[in-house]
């Protein structure tokens, strides 16, 4: 079954967008670890917040995706325009509209 996970992050004020673009910038590694759906989402009402929605071949594809050095930078260079207040929630993903057939 398919991973799924959905998060929030803050960002300080004014830097939402530097950690949109940061978060964006790895689409293609994204790919080739095993990720099949990325969905960065913000919102005019809250200013500072960041929804990200991931839908990957497993958990595991996942977890190994967080080593990559590319990924490790991103966290890092985004790391100091944040907050720190997240939220995080790990789904089984049964299917949906985009994803095509498990692989």
């Amino acid at each position: 079954m398919r991973y799924g996970y959905l998060a929030t992050m803050r960002t300080k004020p004014d830097k939402r967008d530097e950690v949109v673009a940061l978060l964006l910038g790895g689409e293609d590694g994204l790919r080739a670890a095993g990720c099949d759906l990325y969905v960065v989402g913000t919102s005019d009402p809250d200013e500072d917040m960041i929804w990200v929605y991931e839908v990957w071949r497993s958990a595991a594809h996942h977890a190994a995706s967080l080593e990559l050095p590319e990924t490790k930078a991103a966290i890092g260079a985004a790391m100091p325009m944040l907050t720190g207040e997240f939220t995080g929630q790990e789904l089984d993903i049964a299917g949906g509209l985009g994803l095509g057939p498990a692989a």
